[in-house]
């Protein structure tokens, strides 16, 4: 399977926020980026607060969000913290997590201008010639859209299948990707609205708010996967470390040439 992958500009001073392509779970189709979509990924050098921007867009889920998850590797750690938005993948990210399921697993699919990409249990102690993406827990999760959780850059999102085997766009049960995303002109997310508005009423019109255009432009991201793969966590820490493991050299599958192993645990707060 194929899996993949947030106030004006006058307040972007304040809100500097921390704020998916396929390997075998993720979609097939072609995006703007160049790069397929996670069947199941435009750099900054600056660290942002995701909690913060959030906050300022009315991105919050109802709820505390006091979930975080801590990501290791050799280049340092990602901290993310979930959603109560999407409590489904919220809960079954914690319930893999506390079992140990992540831990020794690869980012085996790295695009820089994209997305890092891993949780695919047959990437533990893979081989190095092994085509990896395909593998999973056994089951999916439903899709959770929410239009105030957009593919900012330091979003978590969910891969999965592509369109054509997957019409309802269930997730990966456990393969995932961290946005790391390109400068996003304004255009760009209006000619976003008008595709996914095509056909439909103006009552069910998606439309970015001005908080997240102007957050777009100040992180970049990966917009076209929004509406289209459940985003259920934003980065609060360790954005650098997602640019390092997205800059790593990689074979012509995109699987880093030398492995980038992560450890997940929850964090207690």
């Amino acid at each position: 399977m194929k899996p993949l992958l947030i106030g004006t500009i006058a307040v972007l001073s304040v809100v500097i926020l921390g704020s998916a392509s396929g390997c075998g779970e993720g979609a097939n189709g072609s995006m703007n980026s160049g790069a397929k979509a996670p069947d199941a990924d435009a750099s900054h050098n600056t660290e942002m607060t995701a909690a913060d921007a959030r906050q300022e867009m009315g991105a919050s889920a109802p709820g505390n969000e006091n979930t975080r998850v801590r990501i290791t590797t050799s280049f340092g750690d990602i901290l993310v913290r979930l959603s109560d938005a999407t409590p489904m993948h919220r809960d079954n990210f914690i319930k893999l997590t506390n079992e140990g399921f992540y831990d020794g697993l690869l980012f085996h699919r790295v695009i820089n201008g994209f997305m890092i990409q891993g949780g695919d249990p047959d990437s533990k102690g893979a081989a190095p010639n092994r085509r990896l993406g395909n593998g999973g827990p056994g089951y999916t999760v439903e899709a959770e859209f929410v239009d105030s959780l957009v593919h900012l850059k330091g979003a978590l999102a969910a891969a999965r299948k592509g369109d054509a085997m997957n019409p309802a766009r269930a997730s990966s049960g456990s393969q995932f990707y961290i946005v790391q995303g390109k400068p996003v002109p304004p255009q760009m997310l209006l000619d976003l609205e008008n595709q996914r508005n095509r056909g439909k009423d103006s009552v069910d019109f998606f439309t970015y708010t001005d908080e997240q255009i102007a957050a777009f432009q100040a992180l970049g991201g990966t917009p076209h996967l929004d509406g289209s793969y459940t985003v259920f966590g934003y980065v609060t820490e360790g954005l650098s470390i997602v640019d390092s493991i997205a800059a790593v050299q990689v074979d012509r599958v995109s699987r880093p040439l030398k492995d980038v192993i992560m450890n997940v645990e929850v964090v207690k707060e």
